[in-house]
């Protein structure tokens, strides 16, 4: 159903990220992660699951992290061995440019037979050492396996600042992206201005828009905040200032969450953008983890709805 509803380019395509677990756990730890992990998700109606590959990413901030960086379990790995029996598409993020051509090549000819998913990452930073860049990268995950569903991720806040992110988007489209995952988004306006630019490029150039997945993510205190704040998340101040002010500040930023999406799936259907959403959880928390849970399922039930209304008023 994911690979049928990328290719027709539909809207409301629904997934939710998880991060592997660290390395440092035992194999029974593991399992066991995995089984909470999976029992959360039953039920829910994704259409994908999305398994992080975390990068350090020291070198991309001068600030301390405020949580410290454990390396986790690739996730190619932790697919194959933990969760083979949550029977939903799993998209791998995979961060290109740390293991050695050839070692590439290999993990993408890997289950030739099998529809895969995956976005690819490139370096956090301009300092950082690779073995290659994104467009080699895409170039030979289209020319090796012909069953991969590449996806990109895109930046909303990035076009803001340098006014191109529309570009950079119908770039990896060329490239052989046919869908892309937003970093977090809490800024409505940024992401506008960015789907207005890539739906009139698009329009001019007689590109077809490919699915957007807005990713969610709800925080749950100020730690959180901060943390999310490090990895690069746009907070508008005003928006900051609810948060760290308000007497729950989960359950302000699920309601600012919702209120950001439905704005964003509205626009889309305007546009016919094929608009869809992500889900995670940034924090380990249990309250996070079930808040940003609860989400996922107000996400899919409203985006149902409008669809329905939508398709009706199609019919007359």
């Amino acid at each position: 159903m994911l690979k049928q509803k990328i290719a027709d380019r539909q809207a409301g395509i629904l997934t939710y990220g998880i991060t592997p677990p660290k390395v440092t756990h035992d194999a029974e730890k593991i399992a066991e992660i995995a089984r909470k992990q999976i029992e959360r998700l039953e039920g829910s109606g994704i259409d994908g699951l999305v398994l992080y590959d975390v990068q350090d990413e020291a070198d991309r901030i001068d600030q301390d992290r405020p949580f410290p960086y454990l390396e986790t379990i690739d996730p190619t790995r932790y697919s194959k061995e933990y969760l083979s029996g949550f029977d939903v598409p799993k998209i791998i993020y995979k961060v290109v440019g740390k293991q050695s051509k050839e070692e590439f090549a290999d993990w993408l000819r890997a289950d030739g037979g099998e529809d895969r998913f995956s976005v690819f990452v490139g370096a956090s930073s301009s300092r950082q050492a690779v073995t290659m860049r994104l467009p080699e990268a895409y170039r030979l995950g289209a020319r090796l396996n012909a069953n991969l569903a590449l996806g990109g991720v895109v930046i909303p806040e990035r076009h803001e600042s340098k006014g191109d992110e529309h570009l950079r988007a119908t770039g990896k489209q060329q490239d052989g992206c046919s869908f892309f995952i937003s970093q977090a988004v809490y800024d409505v306006e940024a992401s506008k201005n960015f789907l207005s630019e890539y739906y009139y490029y698009c329009m001019e150039h007689g590109i077809a828009m490919a699915p957007i997945l807005f990713n969610l993510a709800p925080c749950g205190s100020q730690k959180t905040l901060e943390f999310m704040k490090w990895l690069g998340i746009s907070i508008p101040k005003w928006l900051e200032n609810e948060l760290v002010h308000s007497q729950d500040i989960l359950d302000k930023s699920i309601r600012l969450s919702r209120k950001i999406f439905e704005e964003l799936f509205e626009f889309g259907l305007e546009k016919g953008i094929p608009i869809g959403c992500s889900v995670e959880s940034v924090s380990t928390r249990k309250v996070e983890i079930e808040a940003s849970v609860e989400l996922l399922r107000e996400m899919k039930l409203f985006m149902e709805s409008r669809l329905q209304v939508g398709a009706a008023a199609l019919r007359g």
